[in-house]
Formats: structure tokens, sequence, C-alpha cells
């Protein structure tokens, strides 16, 4: 048995699937993702009810929903008729998923939910199934086949449901406006909030610790206190304190290259003038950005007048892992 070629036959199925759905997106997408915005924006919460691999599937979806400031919960269907219905309002949005649109306890529950004024968003594969009658706003998870060989245990009905309710989340990520600051506050204890919270002046090395030198030092003596720093560039001071530009162990190598006798030439002459640089209260992924868009290893640190207040070292990024 070929278990690669059979693997691969499950993915192809479900891309096809993937595709299907993409091409199939309605103006009932954007009201389903109006709906949402309407109810974030009044302060209510969109409600997710499934069962069964529905159920598993709107965890994920809640789950997603809420990482990215849309306040979402998971109502269980039979919990629902003993109490739960209390955690709904009036204005909140339900997220009603059941690929068969003919779930029994989904049902039962929808006439309860209909005494709140909500809007009922309908996941179903059935057009004309109970569900889709019974909502204001029918997204279409219908696929063609499982990508079980038996076409029976849900597959690619369970990832077109997912992928719908991901570009549901994701679409109304953007229409709310959520930044990646936004993001990193709902995450603070993982990496991505660790990345996205932390500011250039939190990891560059203060004045202190870099090597400072004029315009007229000689090269040789910029060489020492990069070493005796432990930084592969120095940075450039000008006549009244600002940034005139930075010397680098590269600039370096292609001055000696160019031969001459360099020791006593100032750095002046072989600097680099108008280096990228980067104010301290920015954040440490646009400092990443641009050492990566500019392929260098140091970026120098300025206030809002432009003058060095630090240096950034990529060593520096890594050892606070943040790359």
């Amino acid at each position: 048995m070929d278990y690669l070629e059979k693997a691969k036959r499950v993915i192809a199925l479900e891309v096809d699937e993937l595709e299907r759905l993409s091409g199939r997106l309605a103006d009932s997408f954007c009201a389903a993702v109006d709906a949402c915005k309407q109810a974030i924006d009044t302060q209510r919460k969109i409600v997710v009810v499934g069962v069964g691999k529905s159920g598993n599937i709107g965890y994920k979806i809640a789950a997603t929903l809420n990482s990215t400031g849309a306040t979402a919960v998971v109502l269980h269907s039979q919990n629902a008729l003993h109490g739960d219905l209390g955690l709904v309002q009036p204005g909140d949005v339900v997220l009603a998923m059941s690929q068969s649109g003919e779930t029994r306890e989904l049902l039962d529950l929808l006439p309860y939910l209909r005494r709140f004024e909500v809007t009922v968003i309908g996941f179903t594969g059935k057009s004309d199934s109970s569900l889709a009658r019974h909502s204001d706003i029918v997204l279409d998870s219908s696929v063609e086949r499982e990508a079980c060989p038996l076409n029976l245990a849900p597959t690619s009905s369970s990832t077109v449901m997912l992928v719908l309710g991901d570009a549901l989340a994701m679409v109304l990520l953007e229409a709310r406006g959520f930044r990646g600051e936004d993001f990193a506050e709902l995450h603070p204890n993982g990496h991505l909030g660790r990345i996205l919270l932390t500011r250039v002046s939190d990891v560059m090395r203060d004045v202190k610790h870099i090597a400072l030198v004029d315009e007229a030092t000689p090269i040789s003596q910029a060489l020492r206190r990069m070493t005796d720093h432990r930084a592969g560039a120095a940075v450039v001071l000008g006549s009244h304190g600002g940034l005139a530009g930075v010397f680098t162990h590269g600039d370096f190598v292609r001055a000696f290259q160019q031969g001459g006798s360099l020791a006593n030439a100032p750095v002046a002459e072989h600097m680099t003038r108008n280096p990228i640089s980067i104010q301290g209260q920015k954040l440490a992924t646009e400092a990443l950005q641009l050492l990566d868009k500019h392929r260098i290893d140091d970026l120098i640190v300025v206030d809002g007048e432009g003058r060095p207040i630090g240096l950034l070292d990529t060593q520096d990024l890594s050892r606070m892992k943040l790359i």
C-alpha cells in the first residue's frame, strides 16, 4: 500500500473543495461580516453553536475570534436548554453550525434563540435544510465528496467549515481595524506577544555600551572602540552631536581592499553616511523589518531630534528570542 500517494489524494480532495468554496463566496458572506462587526461594535458577542464535528470546529472558530478581539462564546446545545441560554443577549450573532442542516439538538434550540433579537448565521452544506430556512444569513459549506475513502467520515466538510470560519474571522479583523499591537495585548505571555509588545528601547544597547566616535577619529581608534564594546559598528557623531554616519567592519574591509594606509585615516572618509536608523519608541517588529529589508546587522537608535541614543544589533534580538 502506497501511504504517501493515499495521503496526497486526501490532501488533493480537500484542496479541491476549498477552491470550490472560494469560487462560490457571495454577498451572504459580506452580510455575515457586517452582522458580526455590528455586534462587536455595540459591545455584543458572537455565540457559536454546533454538535459533533461541527461543534469541534466551532470551538476553534470561537477561539480564533477571541484571539482577535471579537468576543465569542460556545453554547452547548443541551446545556443551553438547562440554563445556559442566559449568556445570550439581544444584539448577539449566533453562528449555528451543521453540515446536514438537520441536526436535531441544534434545531430544537433555534426557537429559543429566536426569542432574543439575534442574527442567526447558518453554516451548512444543504441550502434547502431546516437550518438554512431558519437562518438570517446562510454560508454554504457544501462539498462534493469527503476525503474519506468511504465518503463517510467528515473530512473535506469539516475543513471547509473551518476555513470558512477562519475567513469570516480574518475579514472581520480587518474590517474592525484590529492591529498587531491589539493582538499582542491578548497574547502577552506568548512568543508573538513578546515580539509585538517589545520596543526598540527595551533591547537596544544604550550610549554607554556602544562605540561612539566623531568624524575625525582615526580608523585605528574606531576599531579599538568597536573591539572594546564587542560591536560590529561605531556610531559617528557630527559637530552638533547628531548622527553623521556609521563605520562598520564591512566599511573597513572595503577600504582595506582599496589599498593605502588606513590606521590614521579619519572614519569620515570611509563611513556610511545617512545610515538606516530607528526611533527608540518604535516596536521591535519594525526594527526587524528594517534589518531584513536593508540586509544589515546593526541599526542605530535615535531620539526625536535625530541624536543617537543606542544601537540595535541582531545578536540582541536573538538573545531576547525575538528572532
